[in-house]
């Protein structure tokens, strides 16, 4: 297939090929786009040496497959007129998530979602992460309510965010400097940021709501009541996710272990007493979102139930599943 990433010097888009490349994605030919700024370098793949190229309409007209890692305004110009053009797009902004044509797919959840679309969206990375525990869940035991507190790593703010609390953790450390910031409302390093993206009218921010309206459309489950906090943490790349839910039908720990134990996408790593539990360190570039401290929740008697989750936020949260959406388109 003839693929092109577009986007391809941030964080998200050199991740994109990376995972093309170890899931042996059969590309005959890879295009990379970036800004003019970008144009002509050179950089290794795992399909060779290719050049970076400004996108334009014309220089994407003949792919077979687009990757977008670019901003909503991008998304919103381009992706429909490569669709008609017949090429497939999985766009990883959120400027299409909610538009009722296109669906919003982590294919371990709603892969059948894709039907004969061109144009699919990738979730948000927190919504991604937590979607593949809770749907298997919400398959065994049904899902009332969720409350969701999410860690979020530097990564995604993109490449920016993690050189920022690498560059201003070094001045803290190294040079005794008072940490600064560019890309966060405040320092991060030695710090937790209980803000990311826009307030709304209602208090939360938009970060928290993309994780009500996604995980709702991704679930097929319109009226599910999810409640959101979003902080943004010290660490580069993975997304913790500290949950609580009550079901619609009695759970019990042991039983979730179970099905999650089966879940496509996910590893339980759930042995406190010998100190296992998610966490971003042993979930950094891994593939399956990390379940764990899974108990029942007394405030919600026999139907609940907390547990602690961990994905990596440029993989589950953004590459690996923008290729798994195109493993599907190819197979459709």
């Amino acid at each position: 297939m003839r693929v092109g990433v577009i986007g391809a010097t941030g964080a998200v888009g050199k991740e994109l090929v990376e995972v093309l490349g170890k899931r042996r994605f059969p590309v005959t030919e890879l295009k990379l786009f970036a800004s003019t700024r970008s144009a002509g370098t050179r950089i290794k793949t795992p399909f060779g040496e290719v050049a970076i190229e400004a996108f334009s309409p014309e220089a994407a007209r003949g792919l077979d497959l687009a990757l977008l890692a670019v901003s909503g305004d991008f998304a919103k110009q381009h992706a429909r007129a490569l669709a008609a053009e017949g090429v497939a797009v999985v766009d990883n902004s959120s400027a299409l998530r909610l538009e009722d044509d296109v669906p919003l797919v982590v294919p371990e959840v709603n892969a059948a979602a894709i039907g004969k679309h061109r144009l699919i969206a990738n979730p948000n990375c927190t919504t991604a992460i937590l979607v593949v525990a809770l749907e298997p869940l919400r398959r065994a035991f049904g899902l009332k309510r969720v409350i969701v507190s999410t860690y979020q790593a530097a990564s995604g703010a993109g490449a920016e965010g993690m050189q920022e609390l690498e560059r201003e953790t070094r001045r803290a450390l190294v040079e005794g400097q008072p940490a600064g910031h560019a890309v966060f409302a405040h320092p991060l390093p030695f710090n937790v940021i209980p803000h990311i993206d826009s307030f709304q009218p209602n208090g939360y921010t938009r970060e928290e709501m993309k994780v009500t309206w996604e995980s709702r459309k991704i679930m097929g489950q319109p009226d599910l009541l999810i409640s959101c906090t979003a902080v943004r943490i010290p660490t580069f790349r993975v997304h913790a996710e500290a949950v609580t839910i009550e079901t619609e039908r009695p759970v019990t720990p042991e039983a979730a272990r179970e099905v999650l134990a089966a879940a496509p996408g996910v590893i339980v790593v759930d042995e406190p007493g010998a100190n296992r539990y998610p966490m971003p360190l042993t979930a950094t570039g891994r593939d399956d979102v990390e379940a764990g401290r899974i108990r029942a929740n007394p405030v919600f008697g026999d139907r609940g139930l907390d547990l602690f989750l961990c994905g990596d936020q440029l993989l589950k949260g953004a590459a690996l599943n923008a290729v798994q959406i195109a493993e599907r388109l190819r197979a459709a």
